[in-house]
């Protein structure tokens, strides 16, 4: 696959409508794998993406090959998202108003390795910029290296995100909850912080 071939571009208004049950279904996908192991529902999906439809902030990326929602991407300014997200910055002295949240970046598997990536933050990081925000910061669930469900093979995206300048935060970690594959209920998790100043 050649990254030649895929369509990435911002969508808004009727593409973007057009788009958030595919957005949903993305999510549900990608999500379900390790880490996040995310037992997802449509209802829930389509509830949380009317963000992205309904806030003049926000961003929406889709990647398309041959006319199929292959992966997307999504931002929005940080004191729009959920007050568990903004709290730590607050304690940091970073005001939530400076920074964009980076909420996913996710692909099918067959898609990823080729750069779309790169083109999901280069987008994101203008978009920052054009809102004026001074920083970008995203977050990724922490689990043990001794989790059942973790694959024998598995490369993080540590050395990706460090190689286009974003550092963990040391101790700032916010905590949501979700339901797990296979479990009957939702269980908190600690959700680890990077940033990266523009």
């Amino acid at each position: 696959m050649n990254i030649d071939e895929i369509d990435v571009r911002v969508l808004r208004g009727p593409d973007l409508e057009a788009a958030l049950d595919g957005v949903a279904q993305l999510r549900i996908t990608v999500f379900r794998e390790w880490p996040y192991l995310y037992d997802g529902s449509l209802d829930y999906e389509r509830e949380y993406l009317s963000t992205y439809r309904d806030n003049p902030g926000a961003l929406l990326v889709g990647a398309f090959h041959d006319g199929q929602l292959i992966g997307a991407s999504t931002s929005t300014p940080m004191e729009d998202h959920a007050p568990e997200f903004s709290a730590p910055f607050r304690d940091l002295g970073i005001p939530p108003e400076n920074i964009l949240y980076g909420a996913e970046s996710v692909l099918l598997r067959p898609y990823r390795g080729i750069g779309l990536g790169h083109r999901f933050i280069d987008l994101r990081e203008d978009h920052a910029r054009a809102l004026g925000r001074t920083h970008v910061a995203f977050c990724s669930v922490i689990r043990p290296d001794d989790h059942p469900a973790r694959p024998a093979i598995y490369r993080k995206n540590d050395s990706f995100w460090m190689g286009r300048g974003y550092d963990p935060l040391p101790g700032v970690v916010a905590r949501f909850s979700w339901k797990d594959v296979g479990d009957t209920g939702e269980t908190e998790k600690p959700l680890q912080f990077w940033m990266r100043e523009l």
